[in-house]
């Protein structure tokens, strides 16, 4: 193995989405990943594209974003090293829900949707792993979600989202 994928390796297994894998499934899924170089400003993907593939971030930072109402852009996660993208295409096979630019230098690792079947048809246990680390770290993300928009609620007094009292629903239970 040479010095360089060897690296490569080592850093993968300190990230969330290689998590559990055994040293052949990562060797397997290492084989399967493609480098590629982003310098600054540089998009990766745009909201709506249609997505055939995820990012492992090597190296840089990238910023997730979406446009609001006013047409500004509103940043929705930091991305760096360690970190991955694009994961829901891959799952829910739908268009790309937000856009992804370069903020630092990056070096991405991609893994394809015909790249993830190759991992289902080689080796199932491997699979339903990465599945697994793909799902927890949506969970992460969804947790996180919910606990800025309670607080950004919270902050405007905004009942906007949250259960009205005068809604046919039963009154909030008081965690009190």
């Amino acid at each position: 193995m040479s010095a360089d994928r060897a690296r490569l390796k080592e850093f993968l297994t300190r990230t969330p989405f290689f998590g559990g894998l055994d040293d052949e499934a990562l060797d397997r899924v290492l084989g399967m990943l493609v480098a590629h170089e982003f310098p600054v400003g540089k998009k990766v993907f745009h909201k709506g594209d249609s997505g055939r593939s995820m990012y492992i971030v090597e190296a840089g930072e990238l910023v997730a974003y979406e446009r609001g109402g006013s047409g500004r852009p509103v940043k929705l996660m930091r991305l760096r090293p360690g970190d991955f993208f694009g994961e829901t295409t891959l799952i829910e096979m739908q268009p790309r829900p937000f856009s992804v630019v370069v903020d630092k230098p990056a070096v991405l690792h991609e893994l394809t949707n015909v790249d993830l079947y190759r991992l289902y048809e080689q080796d199932v246990t491997a699979y339903v792993m990465v599945l697994q680390n793909i799902n927890r770290e949506l969970c992460r993300r969804l947790r996180k979600a919910g606990n800025r928009i309670t607080e950004f609620a919270d902050f405007a007094g905004d009942e906007g989202t949250q259960i009205r009292v005068d809604s046919k629903l039963p009154k909030p239970i008081d965690d009190e």
